[in-house]
């Protein structure tokens, strides 16, 4: 009797200060072979956040000098790019020996990205930052639940190095008291999702909830294209130096029993965001093989 075709998979935790806390990612290793369907399948069986697919890198990829490629997949949709999933990939590579530590070089939806990864993690250069004007605070604030008055007057800015995000700064003792309203939330434009925050300047540490579209406006608990969309946003709205480097933090993550840490840079110019990195911890919790739908 054949036995039916099957994949490897690890499964890690992601900007996780210990296991079983940051954002649990499955990754299925030599997925060449499987198809968009397929993919989209074994996502929705895992039925995490995200699902990294890793395979050799295309034509153009190898041009570009990528050592791989990724293919990341909620359980609904396909994603370009996402930080954790790419943090999460490239340093179960390193871990499993298929890549050495060092650079190395991932080709996704959003180009060519550097990721350096260490024992404990790995840091991701995002992409070009971009900047658009968001919805009105007030409205936004609205659609997750809280009042005008919880808002901090700053503006609700679509940003992002790959992947956008409208972030609305509001007062913390209301952080955890965002619940999004699905229809108001569709009808806004967000981008990916909305990353809701209150900034502490004296730690340079923002504490965030994030609601994806692509989760049905479920909430994620470690979401690093929002962490490096809150670097572009911070220089925007003046929250951290106009002109070179500044380090920042995102805690995350908390309200779900899934503490997380996300630690960010952010190089600018002129009072505008050059670029944007996030580094995160990883930390292996399960393997296996799984059947090819």
């Amino acid at each position: 009797m054949d036995h039916p075709r099957s994949v490897e998979y690890e499964v890690v935790d992601v900007f996780a200060p210990r296991a079983f806390a940051g954002n649990p990612l499955a990754v299925v290793l030599d997925a060449d072979g499987l198809t968009t369907e397929q993919c989209q399948a074994l996502a929705f069986e895992f039925h995490l956040s995200e699902t990294s697919f890793l395979s050799a890198p295309s034509p153009s990829g190898a041009d570009g000098g990528a050592d791989y490629r990724v293919r990341i997949f909620t359980p609904f949709a396909e994603l370009p790019f996402a930080g954790h999933p790419s943090v999460g990939a490239a340093h179960t590579l390193v871990r499993t020996g298929r890549l050495p530590a060092g650079t190395v070089r991932q080709e996704c939806g959003a180009g060519v990205l550097d990721l350096d990864v260490d024992d404990a993690g790995a840091t991701l250069t995002g992409g070009v930052p971009t900047v658009e004007d968001g919805p009105d605070p007030v409205a936004l604030a609205a659609a997750v639940g809280l009042d005008a008055a919880d808002a901090t007057g700053l503006p609700a800015l679509v940003t992002g190095c790959g992947l956008p995000w409208a972030v609305l700064s509001v007062r913390p003792e209301v952080v955890d008291r965002a619940a999004p309203d699905h229809r108001a939330l569709d009808a806004l434009g967000v981008g990916e999702g909305v990353s809701v925050l209150s900034w502490d300047a004296a730690t340079s540490t923002a504490y965030a909830r994030c609601f994806a579209g692509d989760l049905r406006w479920g909430e994620d608990p470690a979401t690093g294209s929002a962490a490096l969309a809150t670097g572009v946003w911070l220089v925007e709205t003046g929250l951290l130096p106009p002109d070179g480097t500044a380090e920042y933090v995102v805690r995350q993550g908390e309200k779900l029993g899934r503490p997380s840490v996300l630690r960010g840079s952010v190089r600018a110019g002129g009072g505008r965001a050059a670029s944007a990195s996030v580094h995160g911890a990883v930390v292996p919790v399960a393997s296996g093989r799984i059947r090819v739908p």
